[in-house]
């Protein structure tokens, strides 16, 4: 499966601000700030990652559905696995 060209930006985009939060979580602790904060933040890099995820077999599965004849060999099963494994 390979994204779709226009999928690519929004998806890097989400993963580059998952990146800085991640970032900004380890300068937390090394810093010794509260827990709710660095938990806080760490909840925010889970669900940008999710997001990507999930927008990148969105795009696969977009794919699929829009152009059925030039997929032929777009395994579903490890299509729908991708898609369980984000949950």
């Amino acid at each position: 499966m390979e994204l779709n060209a226009d999928d690519v930006t929004p998806i890097l985009n989400r993963l580059r601000r998952a990146e800085g939060q991640l970032a900004a979580v380890i300068r937390m602790i090394d810093e010794g700030r509260d827990c709710k904060d660095i938990v806080t933040q760490l909840s925010a890099v889970s669900k940008a990652l999710d997001r990507a995820g999930f927008a990148m077999v969105a795009s696969g599965m977009r794919d699929c559905l829009t152009n059925p004849t030039s997929n032929e060999s777009v395994d579903v099963a490890a299509l729908e696995k991708l898609f369980l494994s984000l949950s």
